[in-house]
């Protein structure tokens, strides 16, 4: 069964994403006395109506947020002469599954993946303790400026790619995981508290 918002709560979501009643109802396509008394509790809206409302609210917290503001930086990378252990090591003491590659003049050329690392150990064996992070390397993600919009990242982040590089000219400046988008959308539609940068 969907569990849709209650009075109260989308009255928060809409203060959440810092949207009068009036400029949610424009967006949405509706008056904004709806809104209103949507909010009131003295209405109960169709359905439809209410999908309207909820899609307006979503729109506008997309186009709002910015690569800039969901970013993990510093970013942490691996040079590509980097031995395996190494690599390994660097992962796993910064909990992080995914890590840029970079050549001498700190250019990303590519990434390595915890998929990419047990594919070697299991095709090299004991001999993967001699690769480097350019033996077994996947090709580096995609990367967008930090003004990129969240839906413009979201739509980036798919199956083939877990996280994008955020740029600045060729000096990579941050990382945005799929993990990152989840507890961004999440939090800008459920925390009062949210704020806009």
């Amino acid at each position: 069964m969907i569990s849709l918002p209650t009075p109260e709560e989308l009255r928060r979501l809409r203060k959440a994403a810092g949207l009068s009643q009036a400029e949610l109802a424009r967006r949405a396509g509706v008056s904004q006395s709806l809104i209103a008394r949507i909010e009131s509790g003295t209405v109960n809206p169709r359905l439809s109506t209410l999908r309207k409302i909820l899609k307006a609210l979503e729109d506008y917290v997309k186009e709002e947020i910015k690569a800039r503001d969901v970013m993990n930086q510093p970013v942490i990378t691996v040079h590509v002469n980097e031995k395996i252990e190494k690599v390994v090591d660097i992962m796993w003491k910064n909990a992080i599954s995914q890590v840029p590659v970079v050549d001498d003049d700190g250019i990303v050329v590519g990434m390595v993946y915890e998929k990419d690392v047990v594919r070697a150990f299991l095709k090299y064996r004991e001999e993967a303790l001699e690769l480097e992070a350019k033996d077994f390397m996947s090709e580096p993600p995609p990367m967008v400026p930090p003004t990129a919009p969240l839906s413009t990242i979201t739509a980036l982040v798919s199956d083939r790619y877990p996280a994008v590089l955020v740029s600045e000219g060729r000096k990579v400046i941050g990382i945005i995981t799929r993990s990152d988008i989840m507890k961004c959308l999440v939090t800008a539609l459920r925390s009062p508290e949210r704020r806009r940068v």
